[in-house]
């Protein structure tokens, strides 16, 4: 991933440095193990384990020759190392390796992305305490339909956001499985008890049955849970650039200062933030398609997947941490303008409580064809031509026939949906949502 969009605690852990420095930590756990197990001399492992030191640069140039890291990595390791450096890798092959880093890798990745859910969970639950009863008109298709609360939406995004969290849970913790059963994972060259101990030690689960590679199922699984995640955080960064555009105006990204919205039109502020959430996330989908085409390879394996490995995952993890950080940040700092919401709710003149004035209609006895017509009827007229939808009410004899002006009044206020707020927060009490 460029540096522009990788934070450095991200981009660290995917380095090169890194990487190498993983894939020592299983060479050595490996080498550990057969010691105790007797099938390693024990000075042996003592020299390697003063001795084991590796050199990126060299890495690089021994495989300009070799074209294969890892017989780059442990020709390294043996200059290093000397004589006892056969006891390295053996009875492995790559993937052993391999797949063992990788996992270690992806669990570090996931456990780091995993706080950044907390944090943002933390920020949406916050602010959905603030807004309970900050009153916005709701919309759907993009016409305005009933009023809502905001910080019932803001509550709707941490819930999604902590379904996310729960699912990548999942997905790292199914990642987290080493493997060392070797060239078709028949464990012909090392015992299965090495395989144990050594992901004991490292803090990883066996493979119950692998071939010669960790199975990419789990790799799709952690990737397309990257994807959800992402699909989440659009969908919020779309809503904030729905309402900050100019007619309506009810949120607005923070505008630092100094900072320019057009090269060209020195009036504009721009919801730059949200739609670089939008474009990024569109990645996170694409490479979790990749991920789901390396589930299949050849017999017991071929190396199809891992090119794509060595872009998608560091790519994904670093986006992902990437978007959410940005994600939170925006809505920690997002300027909300109730007063621009509550002058929205009374933008077309009641025609917003239709439903409301329905209800009671059918509940003094008209039919629901009759009250549909009769409110339809004066609800088009101010839709087009404006006016107050209960003052068109109030002036229909009929209307007047079935409700007094006191019922029909008590149609235009917002005490129905202050209770169902109140009841939808006490339900989320227990997941923090609620004051």
């Amino acid at each position: 991933m460029i540096s522009r969009y990788t934070l450095p605690d991200m981009g660290a852990l995917w380095s090169d440095e890194n990487r190498y420095a993983t894939w020592l930590k299983v060479e050595l756990a490996v080498c550990q193990v057969q010691a105790e197990r007797g099938a390693i001399p024990a000075d042996a492992v003592a020299t390697i384990l003063k001795k084991a030191r590796f050199d990126a640069a060299r890495i690089d140039e021994l495989e300009l020759t070799t074209r294969h890291d890892v017989i780059a990595f442990l020709t390294n390791l043996a200059e290093e190392v000397g004589p006892d450096s056969r006891f390295i890798h053996m009875g492995m092959t790559s993937s052993d390796l391999l797949d063992t880093s990788l996992a270690l890798l992806c669990v570090e990745a996931g456990n780091h992305i995993l706080g950044r859910m907390e944090r943002l969970i933390e920020v949406l639950r916050g602010l959905a305490n603030t807004h309970k009863y900050t009153w916005q008109i709701g919309r759907t298709h993009g016409i305005h339909a009933e009023p809502i609360s905001f910080g019932l939406k803001l509550a709707l995004w941490a819930q999604e956001m902590g379904r996310d969290r729960a699912r990548f849970a999942l997905a790292v913790d199914d990642i987290a499985v080493g493997k060392l059963s070797g060239v078709v994972g028949t464990f012909a060259h090392l015992d299965l008890e090495v395989e144990e101990a050594v992901c004991k030690k490292l803090g990883l689960k066996p493979a119950p049955v692998s071939s010669q590679v960790v199975q990419r199922d789990r790799h799709a699984h952690y990737l397309t849970t990257l994807a959800v995640t992402g699909a989440t955080l659009e969908k919020i960064a779309l809503e904030v650039r729905h309402l900050q555009r100019t007619e309506v105006r009810e949120v607005q990204e923070a505008f630092g200062k100094g900072q320019k919205g057009s090269s060209a039109m020195p009036h504009k502020k721009n919801p730059i933030v949200s739609e670089q959430i939008c474009g990024l996330a569109r990645l996170l989908r694409a490479n979790a398609l990749a991920g789901l085409e390396n589930v299949a390879l050849w017999h017991e394996r071929d190396i199809s997947h891992s090119s794509v490995e060595r872009i998608i995952l560091p790519d994904s993890t670093i986006l992902a941490d990437y978007l959410l950080k940005k994600t939170t940040d925006m809505i920690s700092g997002l300027l909300i303008f109730p007063e621009k919401m509550m002058a929205n709710i009374n933008l077309t003149g009641g025609l917003i409580f239709s439903q409301k004035v329905l209800l009671t209609l059918i509940d003094a006895g008209v039919t629901r064809e009759d009250a549909y017509d009769m409110v339809q009827r004066h609800a088009l007229t101010v839709w087009e031509k404006g006016g107050s939808f209960q003052q068109a009410l109030e002036s229909d004899s009929e209307v007047a026939s079935i409700l007094s002006g006191e019922n029909l009044a008590a149609c235009f206020n917002f005490e129905p949906l202050t209770r169902g707020v109140d009841a939808i927060f006490n339900r989320l009490e227990t997941d923090g949502i609620s004051a």
